[in-house]
C-alpha cells in the first residue's frame, strides 16, 4: 500500500458542552499540579483544514496559554523535524509518507508553530518523533523534575497524537486532561472518539472555559 498523506479535512463545529460523554474521575485541573502542551500545532498539520474548527480551536489554546503563563503553569510544545531520516521516521513513512520532509523545500517555514501559539524562549520545544509525545524525549523526566502530575493536551490530531500521549501520561501517573475545544481532528466524528475514549479509559475530557476557571486568581483575602 502507499503511505497516505493527510486527508482534507472538511470543516466541523466543535463539541458542546452537552456533548461531552461522561468520565469515570472527578479530577480538576490544579495549577500548582498541571502543565500545558501545546501538541502539533505547526503549519503542516494545520495545512488540511479548509477552516473550522482551527480558528476557534487556535483561540482557546491562546487563552489557555495566557493563564498558564500568569499561573505560572509550565508549557511544553511538541514539533516534528522538517528534515528526519529515514531510520528516525521509521514505521510512520508507511503510514504517512515523508510528512513535513515531502513539503520543506517548497514551503521552509512548513514545520513552524503557528505564530499566534509561538513559544516563549524558556518554553520547552519537544521534538516529536512517534505519536506520544513521552516517546524518545525527555518529557517525563522533565514533568517529574517540576513536580507536575497532571497535563493538559491541547492541539492536533485528537485521535493520534493527543490520544496516544494523554494514554502515556496515565500509564506514567501523570492525570491527563483533555481540553475537547482546544483539540482538532480529521472529522467530529474522530474528535468524539477521542474524547470518549480519554474519558473512559485514563483521563478527564475538560473545557478551556474550565481551566480557565480552575486556574484564575483568587479575588484578595478569598481561598481557592
Amino acid at each position: 500500500m502507499d503511505p497516505v498523506s493527510l486527508p482534507r479535512i472538511e470543516p466541523y463545529p466543535l463539541p458542546a458542552p452537552s456533548d461531552r460523554p461522561a468520565g469515570r474521575v472527578g479530577w480538576r485541573p490544579d495549577p500548582a499540579r498541571a502543565a500545558l502542551l501545546v501538541h502539533d500545532m505547526q503549519r503542516y498539520f494545520l495545512a488540511p483544514y479548509a477552516g473550522a474548527p482551527v480558528p476557534e480551536v487556535t483561540a482557546n489554546i491562546a487563552a489557555l496559554l495566557t493563564s498558564c503563563r500568569d499561573a505560572g503553569v509550565p508549557v511544553f510544545y511538541t514539533a516534528q523535524p522538517g528534515h528526519q531520516d529515514p531510520a528516525d521516521r521509521g514505521l510512520l513513512t508507511e503510514f504517512w509518507g515523508e510528512g513535513i520532509g515531502a513539503v520543506i523545500d517548497d514551503d521552509p517555514r512548513a514545520a513552524d508553530i503557528v505564530d499566534d501559539l509561538a513559544p516563549l524562549p524558556s518554553e520547552t520545544v519537544l521534538t516529536k518523533w512517534r505519536y506520544s509525545a513521552f516517546q524518545r524525549s525527555t518529557f517525563g523526566e522533565q514533568l517529574a523534575e517540576a513536580g507536575r502530575d497532571q497535563l493538559l493536551v491541547t492541539g492536533i490530531y485528537a485521535h493520534i497524537g493527543c490520544q496516544a500521549t494523554a494514554v502515556e501520561a496515565f500509564m506514567r501517573d501523570v492525570a491527563p486532561f483533555l481540553v475537547a475545544d482546544a483539540v482538532a481532528d480529521f472529522s467530529r466524528g474522530h474528535h468524539d472518539r477521542a474524547c470518549e475514549y480519554v474519558a473512559q479509559r485514563c483521563g478527564v475530557v475538560t473545557a478551556t472555559a474550565e481551566v480557565l476557571e480552575a486556574f484564575a486568581p483568587s479575588p484578595a483575602g478569598v481561598g481557592r
